[in-house]
């Protein structure tokens, strides 16, 4: 029992200090045995960044940062940043569909010279060989896997003209789930690039990386700024083994070092983390005092020999200590030694679980030594207590098996409700303090403390309810009051254990209420969209709506077409000649001021942003389809959840139905028919009117409660066709009979690589939580604890009541009364400590959420002084939820199978008792 939570400290300790990479690994594996790595930002803009180069942001920060004033500069060549003699190596990657023995496969394609000395560190061979020419590819281990194939076999991904084959084995340290495979440089993304090309299909959007090496004292920080003003990012070997001082790093200066480095997640992740590894030492703490105080009641004989023997109370105190001694240097040793071993067998199965390989085996002595000095003094003062209540006894007592009357304390109590009160009012002064989780977790764990000092009354009071009990647990509900010195502290281990339990629980289940409330459903539950990503794929779409009715369960189908103009086949904002484009034309008065003045959003102060950010014209809108108008008929309301009987009656009746009142002024709308896409672009930027021809519709406009779902107008096909526009087959809305199975979706997605187009379908399905294994974890955890204390307690109850037992037994009552009563006294227990631990752990979750409360409310005032967030906006709101299911779950379950378990192992038939000598 003490070696236990040695084991999983030590184990714990050696695994983070294992997995945590040193600065030089964390280089190796992003840099190689390069100086640097060196990418372009996407604008090509000047930037600032932080010294190891994971955050970065505009010159000047992202407060006076305007989006719609960026241009984009074409990156400067990466060999004109460093001296002369320097040596570069391209890493180029993209991603793409690789045909597989299932079907397609997203994988990371990659172009690499995997011979360069450059590379060592950043990829590992498992097996096989390297490429050595065209048409060889090496393949991460997790790509194997998930595609069904394997070194020797070919692989040929979407588009390409040829095959490539499969030469060996590889992975990446530090991205152990990744599906990738990697080439010779030239051999694999151009062309396949210019395969797609040449079909007319979208590229793989390679990103170009080099790692540099220059020599000498590397890469310093002045180079990195230098870059920096040309839009690149650097990551330094030189920068981050010798980082900068804050007062060097232009970043710093343009926004606060704590936004790049806030991590309240990992903070409210240690602070549980803390909680309940601190409720857990408390519970093996109660739990051993219990275990001792049955050591010392089996051997109070040969401790009342002591006392006949000459022996005093020091000497009883000194064998009773000196076994807690012992016991508790066996377990440091045996749960240290046990944690290694441990880590060392697990540490694959935990690589493959987090994702990345650990670093070198990291032991420190003076940390393990520590955790193993717990063992041993936890048990020392688990057996104090025991000690005490031995050496009080007299010899004539501890030789007879009597047992004296001792008065309750009637001062603990008092301490205990002062520290429920205490600890309650420190943690919830955690929650406004900037302290925050220490001290939400430091008042939890003494208003826990405060509960266990209440137990003895609180099992009193407990005792009360047996009045109403049938006799065996009567008898076990009584034995338990009348003996609350073994009772109490088993009571107290139960507590602890559900508390951490409920804790997390509550915390995890606030969390996922809270996740399911901010969720943001892109069409309603239970319905689907199927639609061409390419409009060249127009002609195919009539064959996917088939293949949809087909494959899936629908309900309803709605088929939805696009306007166009000029060539259908042309792609959106594409500034061919002949391709132009249908806009929604927005009155000039209805326009966000914010995003049409010239120099943007600042040119207004920062009272007028926030003013004008609660004002109706600027107010975003949720993302729908990549065509905000539509061709379709009222059927399409109906799968959107659109009940208004004006919009369908309009729709129905050939009238258009807007969803945007910013659009349409006179109940009518303007959609503008653009010839000259490239034209309108430069007028656009200087914020002029865009040339075209102007479709006006009278439209009926919806509700504004009204959900669009990212929809701005419909219009029917009869409509579009009277205003002279054309129109090109888009996609389908579609409802669904129940579920679509993942084998339905599968065949789906086979007849779209089938048809050789780029389609897309997504079916809303609502908010995911993953909370079911976490939950499933914690109940198991609380329950072994449980039980186990509930055990401890059984034993000493037992020990207590063998008198008893036997008295029963000669008075002639049935065997299975022995066993009967065992499981009612384990069960009592379990119960007591169960109700009472999941009374407690709710207030350690209720701090951290309210914590969680202060934070966003402190950003939400920051975000809307400096106008980047409506005042008219709701104030965030951090759920609380209490997880019944999960706590009624313990009530019930956990105290029926720890009475089961000590009713199998309790023995039905017991020796009488021989009667003592007169």
């Amino acid at each position: 029992m003490l070696a236990l939570p040695i084991v999983g400290v030590s184990a714990a300790d050696f695994t983070l200090r294992s997995a945590e990479l040193s600065p030089e690994q964390t280089l190796s594996r992003t840099v190689g045995t390069a100086d640097a790595r060196v990418r372009a930002t996407m604008s090509g803009s000047p930037i600032n960044q932080n010294p190891d180069g994971t955050t970065s942001a505009p010159v000047g920060g992202y407060k006076n940062f305007d989006p719609s004033q960026a241009r984009e500069v074409p990156p400067v060549p990466v060999q004109s940043l460093f001296p002369a003699g320097a040596e570069f190596l391209k890493d180029s990657s993209g991603f793409g569909k690789v045909r597989t023995t299932h079907g397609l496969l997203d994988t990371q394609l990659r172009e690499l010279d995997t011979h360069s000395p450059l590379v060592t560190g950043l990829i590992t061979l498992d097996r096989g060989r390297l490429p050595e020419g065209p048409g060889e590819v090496i393949a991460t281990q997790a790509f194997l896997d998930n595609s069904g194939l394997f070194v020797g076999s070919s692989v040929t991904p979407r588009g390409a003209t040829s095959a490539y084959k499969i030469v060996g084995a590889h992975e990446v340290p530090s991205a152990l789930g990744r599906n990738e495979l990697i080439a010779p440089p030239g051999t694999l993304l151009a062309p396949l690039a210019k395969a797609l090309q040449a079909a007319g299909a979208h590229g793989v959007g390679a990103d170009d990386e080099y790692l540099v090496k220059v020599g000498g004292a590397g890469v310093t920080w002045d180079a990195v700024k230098a870059a920096n003003a040309k839009g690149m990012v650097v990551v330094s070997r030189a920068v981050m083994l010798d980082p900068p001082a804050d007062s060097e790093v232009p970043l710093y200066k343009d926004e606060p070092k704590e936004r790049f480095d806030r991590d309240s997640d990992t903070v409210v992740q240690m602070a549980i983390v803390a909680t309940v590894v601190g409720l857990a030492m408390l519970e093996i703490c109660l739990l051993a005092g219990p275990a001792f105080a049955v050591g010392a009641r089996r051997s109070r004989r040969q401790l009342g020999l002591v006392g006949a023997n000459g022996g005093d109370r020091r000497h009883i105190r000194s064998i009773v200590l000196s076994g807690g001694l012992v016991i508790g240097a066996v377990a440091a040793v045996v749960g240290t030694v046990v944690g290694i071993l441990l880590t060392v067998v697990l540490r694959p199965v935990l690589e493959e679980k987090l994702g990345e390989r650990f670093g070198d085996f990291d032991l420190r002595p003076l940390e393990l030594a520590a955790i193993a000095a717990l063992a041993v003094l936890t048990g020392l003062l688990a057996a104090i207590v025991p000690a005490v209540t031995a050496s009080r006894q007299t010899v004539l007592a501890s030789l007879t098996g009597r047992r004296g009357i001792r008065r309750a304390n009637r001062v603990l109590p008092v301490v205990g409700l002062i520290a429920v009160a205490v600890g309650a009012a420190i943690a919830l002064y955690g929650t406004t303090s900037q302290m925050g989780s220490p001290v939400v977790a430091g008042g939890s764990a003494i208003a826990e403390l405060g509960i266990v000092a209440l137990t003895p009354v609180l099992v009193g009071l407990f005792g009360r309810l047996g009045r109403w009990l049938p006799l065996s647990p009567r008898l076990a509900l009584r034995d338990a009051v009348r003996n609350r010195g073994r009772t109490a502290p088993a009571v107290a281990a139960v507590l602890a254990a559900v508390a951490g339990t409920v804790a997390v629980a509550t915390y995890q289940h606030s969390n996922d209420v809270q996740m399911r409330q901010e969720y943001r459903a892109d069409l309603p539950h239970g319905t689907g969209l199927l639609e061409a990503n390419e409009n060249s794929a127009h002609k195919e779409v009539p064959a996917l709506r088939e293949a949809l009715a087909k494959h899936l369960p629908l309900t309803q189908r709605a088929d939805i077409d696009r306007l166009v103009v000029g060539n259908p086949n042309c792609e959106s904002f594409s500034s061919e000649p002949g391709c132009g484009r249908a806009e929604i034309i927005t009155p000039r008065e209805q326009r966000c001021p914010l995003y049409e003045h010239p120099d943007g959003m600042n040119a207004f102060p920062e009272a007028q942003r926030k003013e004008l950010r609660a004002d109706w014209r600027c107010q975003d809108k949720p993302y729908g389809t990549q065509h905000p108008v539509l061709v379709a008929d009222e059927k399409v309301l109906s799968i959107l959840a659109v009940t208004d009987p004006g919009s369908v009656a309009a729709l129905k009746g050939g009238q258009a139905v807007a969803f945007d009142k910013r659009q349409v002024k006179d109940g009518k709308l303007v959609v503008r028919s653009i010839t000259d896409p490239e034209a309108a672009d430069l007028k656009r930027d200087k914020h002029e009117e865009l040339p075209g021809e102007d479709k006006v519709f009278p439209v009926h406009l919806a509700p504004e409660t009204t959900k669009s779902w990212g929809v701005d107008l419909i219009v029917p096909p009869a409509a579009a066709k009277a205003a002279g526009l054309a129109t090109a087959p888009l996609g389908s809305y579609f409802s669904l009979d129940g579920q679509a199975t993942s084998q339905q979706r599968q065949k789906m997605a086979g007849e779209i690589d089938r048809m050789g187009v780029e389609a897309s379908m997504r079916i809303e399905a609502g908010y995911q939580g993953d909370n079911s294994i976490v939950m499933l974890a914690l109940a198991v955890f609380a329950g072994l604890v449980t039980v186990g204390a509930a055990g401890i307690a059984t034993g000493l109850a037992q020990a207590d009541a063998e008198a008893d037992l036997k008295t029963l037994a000669a008075v002639g009552a049935a065997p299975r009364v022995r066993r009967t009563l065992s499981g009612f006294q384990c069960g009592v227990v379990s119960l007591m400590g169960v109700v009472l631990g999941s009374a407690a752990g709710i207030l350690p979750a209720v701090g951290l959420r309210l914590m969680e409360q202060r934070e966003a409310e402190s950003f939400y005032r920051e975000t809307v002084e400096q106008g980047y967030t409506s005042a008219s906006e709701a104030l965030p709101t951090v759920v609380i939820s209490v997880p019944w299911e999960t706590i009624g779950g313990l009530i019930v379950l956990v105290p029926l199978g720890a009475a089961l378990l000590a009713a199998l192992v309790t023995r039905s038939s017991g020796a009488l008792a021989r009667r003592a000598a007169a």
